[in-house]
């Protein structure tokens, strides 16, 4: 697993502010045989001029010929990565040095599908918040039903920022349904239905929190109604490729 390539998949988009600083956290990871998959959602800003001044071949730009959201940008990002681990990255976050380091030691002793990390947050004037909240227990890696009833709750940090996954798990996450609003959340129902998942207790990002990504404290009751029926439907979904996986069965 030493020797084994990783693919960096980001979405940016009007992310001038902070983008270079989460590119220097990540390439200081980085070997040769690596990449960053960038997709860029029709950016009005100069994110792109920023991401193109670091002159690094590993780096690589798609443009989208118009803002299609997060969740398709991350889907086109994946698809288009070439390696045999993938990371999710988001645009304003600082990876933790030797994040890629520690994740590759967990795939390398377990043959898990997804690993998902705990992490930190902190807003523009670096206050850190370390709250439990933003906390996964090693413990629970295993308890999938579990996991799975608090993503319909709404009370598990599977952030894709703080997940790596193996490229064989593409055959059950891809594509994305055009429903999917938290594509993090698709891809950590779809670990704990094929029962391949794993919760590292290590922080291996700083998570930025600011207004363009704040979640409100209280949704409107149709939004909260809409999320029920998402998440019935994603269940079924996984549940139906899960069926045709045996690579994935215990």
């Amino acid at each position: 697993m030493k020797n084994t390539g990783v693919s960096i998949c980001m979405a940016v988009y009007n992310g001038n502010k902070y983008i270079e600083g989460q590119l220097i956290s990540i390439l200081n990871q980085l070997h040769e045989e690596d990449e960053i998959i960038i997709v860029n959602d029709f950016s009005r800003d100069n994110t792109i001029e920023i991401i193109e001044g670091f002159q690094d071949p590993r780096i690589k730009i798609f443009h989208n010929e118009k803002n299609k959201g997060h969740v398709k940008s991350f889907e086109k990002a994946i698809s288009l990565s070439t390696n045999e681990l993938i990371f999710l990255s988001d645009q304003d976050d600082i990876w933790m040095p030797g994040k890629i380091t520690f994740f590759k030691k967990y795939f390398e002793e377990q043959k898990v599908q997804l690993i998902s990390s705990s992490f930190i947050c902190f807003d523009n004037d670096y206050n850190i918040n370390s709250d439990d909240k933003y906390k996964l227990y090693n413990s629970d890696s295993t308890k999938y039903y579990e996991n799975i009833f608090r993503i319909f709750k709404g009370n598990i940090p599977y952030f894709g920022c703080a997940m790596g996954f193996r490229r064989e798990f593409l055959e059950v996450i891809l594509p994305f349904p055009d429903y999917v609003e938290a594509h993090d959340l698709w891809i950590g129902m779809a670990a704990n239905i094929v029962k391949s998942n794993l919760h590292i207790e290590e922080n291996s990002i700083l998570h930025r929190i600011h207004d363009a990504n704040a979640t409100p404290l209280q949704r409107p009751f149709f939004k909260k109604i809409k999320s029920r029926i998402i998440f019935i439907k994603s269940y079924l979904e996984l549940r139906k490729r899960n069926k045709y996986f045996d690579i994935f069965k215990t």
